[in-house]
């Protein structure tokens, strides 16, 4: 988690550089916490140090083990950004950078200087906690790859604050999922969360969508009803796609926007909403601004703070978490879970994926409906994600072996072109005139028996010992009267 930088910690007890600094952090607007080192040591366990984001160490009057002190100046294991405003030499020059000291910051104090320091200070904030992704409890968002770590980062700053918010992406890639994880985690997560799909919509209808109508207002609407603003009152409303919207609504949409007011159509009264508004679109609407399809002003109403999804191509290393959590959709509408072999996941991870998380979604439920509960390979994947070779084909084209399962041989007739090489027994049976199809069919209802039988009566197991497919070994079962066991 990155955090906000905020306070600096001052520990000096030289009073007249302490005023000094006081005064040039509260020019530059940064809040100073002073404590003397007296001070520090009696109540400094007591501090919180969450809103710290650089502390400063002057002098102190106090014979004290800097460098344990220093240590113990951190959040979390990771140690704060420091800078020291007079000399220590005990600490040596190679454990600076184990305890995060950036350098020394001696008068005269230079507004440049100052603001370098608390740069420095920042970036190193941002170093050692960006390994700590924030953890966002929200169904469908996730992944471990840096982009998505940095969304998730962008999502908590942003979720609590008031402002509009513009995801960008290709179609496919989960713009919603990030709508929704706003509002989950805004103080108006116990208000509705509104979707329009404005491309969904015909432009005719998109007023009377958003902002209601009364009754008799236009052919059809026999009764008044509120639109998606007024449903979205005290909390969130998501307008996907809104590159689509046509430029007469856009002109509505700015006039909301400014207004927090709009009216019914065919309403006169005029009604007021308290609504967050966050919209989405696969589409660049900096270049629809210089053909005139959309509103430069609307625009930068809308892209206050642009987050931009990822297509899936570009975090390939997801796809075993993003498999998982489909996996338990799946699970949750009565569909077994399936396991995939290395070879398997490889292919899909050199798939372009053009459709992206959705079309992950689609094959995965395909896959689930032709395969439940199996373990898929290279070839049990579409042709089309097939982009590494088989490395077991022979598995698809078994070679079955000889089966010992011919009746005794004076019940069988073979017809072959020399008759001289048949049995003398056999050519009797031919003279004497026999039933034919009787005859085929006792030997086939045998060679069932015998199949069932080394196969312990599993169907599909005996279907694949006779070489017939297994519905064809059902059907001829059924026909014998034969019970599956």
């Amino acid at each position: 988690m990155v955090r906000k930088f905020s306070d600096v910690l001052l520990l000096d007890d030289d009073r007249q550089r302490v005023e000094t600094l006081q005064t040039c952090l509260d020019f530059v607007g940064v809040k100073c916490h002073f404590f003397d080192f007296v001070a520090w040591l009696q109540q400094g366990r007591e501090f919180d140090l969450t809103s710290i984001g650089l502390v400063m160490i002057g002098h102190s009057s106090l014979p004290i083990a800097l460098e344990k002190l220093i240590g113990e100046l951190s959040i979390e294991q990771h140690p704060l950004p420091k800078v020291l405003l007079c000399e220590w030499p005990e600490l040596g020059a190679e454990n600076s950078q184990r305890l995060a000291i950036l350098d020394y910051f001696h008068s005269p104090y230079r507004y440049d200087q100052l603001l370098a320091l608390l740069h420095s200070a920042q970036l190193s904030l941002k170093y050692h906690t960006a390994a700590q992704p924030v953890q966002l409890e929200c169904q469908g968002f996730v992944g471990q790859t840096p982009v998505i770590c940095e969304i998730r980062n962008l999502i908590h700053q942003v979720a609590s604050r008031d402002v509009s918010v513009l995801i960008t992406g290709e179609s496919g890639t989960g713009k919603e999922v990030v709508a929704r994880a706003l509002h989950q985690h805004s103080d108006r997560r116990d208000k509705p969360f509104v979707p329009v799909n404005c491309g969904a919509i015909p432009a005719e209808l998109l007023e009377s969508e958003l902002f209601g109508h009364e009754k008799g207002a236009f052919t059809g609407a026999i009764s008044s009803r509120a639109g998606r603003f007024e449903l979205a009152d005290g909390g969130t409303l998501f307008l996907d796609e809104v590159g689509d919207m046509p430029l007469p609504m856009q002109v509505k949409l700015l006039r909301v926007l400014q207004e927090r007011q709009f009216e019914r159509v065919g309403g006169n009264k005029t009604l007021e909403v308290d609504v967050r508004i966050i919209t989405a679109t696969h589409k660049n609407l900096e270049e629809m601004i210089k053909t005139g399809e959309f509103r430069e002003d609307l625009y930068y109403r809308l892209n206050v703070f642009p987050i931009e999804m990822p297509p899936l191509r570009e975090r390939v290393a997801d796809l075993p978490l993003l498999i998982s959590e489909f996996m338990s959709r799946l699970q949750e509408q009565g569909l077994s879970v399936m396991h995939f072999l290395p070879e398997a996941m490889e292919s899909l991870k050199r798939h372009p994926w053009p459709g992206n998380v959705r079309e992950l979604s689609n094959l995965l439920e395909r896959l689930a409906i032709i395969h439940a509960g199996g373990v898929i390979g290279v070839s049990e994947l579409p042709v089309k994600f097939r982009h590494v070779e088989e490395p077991n084909p022979e598995k698809y084209n078994p070679v079955m072996p000889p089966l010992n399962l011919i009746p005794d041989e004076s019940t069988v007739i073979t017809l072959d072109e020399d008759r001289e090489a048949l049995p003398q027994a056999k050519l009797e049976l031919l003279k004497k005139g026999i039933d034919l199809k009787n005859f085929l069919e006792t030997t086939e209802q045998q060679l069932i028996e015998q199949a069932l039988s080394e196969s312990g009566h599993v169907v599909a197991r005996a279907a694949r010992l006779l070489g017939i497919r297994r519905t064809t070994l059902v059907e001829k079962m059924r026909k014998y009267e034969m019970a599956r066991s």
